[in-house]
């Protein structure tokens, strides 16, 4: 029994082949010259690049084999795109190929539905920032990719915002050896700040003071959010009736408070 043995789309992973440098360059030759055997043995014989590429998306929830496939397609991408001629090593060119259509996978399979013309917007603007940074050698600002692009800078950012990837709240962003760190950790909660504490004890409080009728209209109206016809109709009166009801109960209401 073999305890190494993973299986991804129906491969086993522990009896993929690697190929020598000179084995891959003949391949290469063949594939130019248009044979098909010679591209199906490089496909499989640099799956494990696949595999090295897939196990940086592993904890995007994603099923394995999805993101197997997808890489397969971008390995796919780079072998007919390869050329021998630029001495760059096969791998070197092929795991941006690989891991930009993972990425356009995920972007595209997003739970959070992003307009066409908006996804448009934000890959040219991936585009033209990779352009800029070949061409000046560092990172260009939003300005830049704007000036390029003829578009304003706020149309940039808004594009850009709307592709990125929902994170977990309970994602850890830090370890120390102790109790990790998660996103949650570092978002403020303005719901369950003291002072709506405190204003929450002075409604209840405020609340026994009121008479049944007064207390169990601004229970249904505001508490269980029901409509003044709803309630007109739950304690029979008019829906006048319960609108009169409701601004002496709020104003004795505030009054206690």
């Amino acid at each position: 029994m073999n305890l190494n043995k993973v299986e991804i789309c129906g491969v086993n992973t522990s009896k993929l082949p690697v190929l020598s440098n000179s084995k891959m360059k003949e391949l290469f030759e063949k594939v130019k010259q248009g044979d098909k055997e010679a591209r199906e043995k490089l496909i499989h014989g640099n799956l494990r690049l696949v595999l090295s590429v897939i196990q940086r998306f592993n904890n995007r929830g994603e099923y394995v084999d999805d993101l197997f496939q997808v890489g397969c397609i971008g390995l796919m991408k780079a072998i007919d795109n390869f050329d021998l001629s630029q001495n760059v090593k096969f791998s070197t060119y092929a795991v941006p190929m690989i891991i930009g259509e993972i990425r356009r996978y995920l972007r595209d399979n997003n739970p959070i539905r992003v307009s066409r013309s908006l996804r448009d917007v934000a890959y040219k603007a991936l585009q033209v920032r990779d352009s800029l940074v070949s061409k000046n050698s560092r990172e260009p600002s939003i300005d830049e990719i704007a000036k390029e692009m003829n578009m304003p800078a706020e149309e940039i950012v808004m594009a850009l915002d709307a592709i990125q990837e929902p994170i977990s709240l309970f994602e850890p962003i830090y370890h120390d050896g102790g109790d990790p760190i998660f996103v949650m950790d570092q978002i403020s909660d303005d719901k369950n700040v003291d002072e709506n504490w405190i204003s929450s004890i002075a409604i209840k409080e405020a609340m026994q003071k009121l008479n049944d009728r007064e207390k169990m209209i601004l229970t249904l109206r505001f508490f269980e959010g029901k409509t003044q016809m709803e309630v007109a109709q739950e304690i029979g009166i008019s829906q006048a009736q319960v609108s009169r009801l409701e601004k002496a109960a709020l104003k004795h209401l505030r009054k206690y408070i």
